[in-house]
């Protein structure tokens, strides 16, 4: 399992819509083969910073899978509108802790 963090700053005033963007829009992720589970966060110090959270396969899965899509650019349709720049995104292999539920 890969996990896809995406850094999002939206635009002043646009919290609300870009979180039911998203709601809207996530299924166009989730059809991808490999998609596993997606959540979204708000910053508390800074609401209109955004982490959104993917779960994938691969990183494939979602580099060429979904990024390579028609329902990428549907996507980008849904949230692009409250972006603040380009989201700041980087993939992410876990590492067991002791005492964790996964170690």
């Amino acid at each position: 399992m890969v996990l896809e963090i995406a850094d999002i700053a939206v635009k002043p005033g646009t919290e609300e819509e870009f979180a039911d963007a998203v709601r809207a829009g996530i299924r166009y992720v989730s059809d991808t083969p490999g998609f596993r589970n997606a959540r979204l966060t708000k910053g508390v110090e800074s609401p209109g910073r955004f982490v959104l959270l993917i779960e994938w396969d691969s990183v494939e899965a979602h580099t060429v899978g979904f990024r390579e899509s028609e329902n990428y650019g549907r996507w980008r349709g849904h949230i692009g509108p409250f972006l603040d720049g380009d989201p700041r995104v980087e993939h992410f292999d876990e590492v067991t802790l002791p005492g964790s539920a996964a170690g």
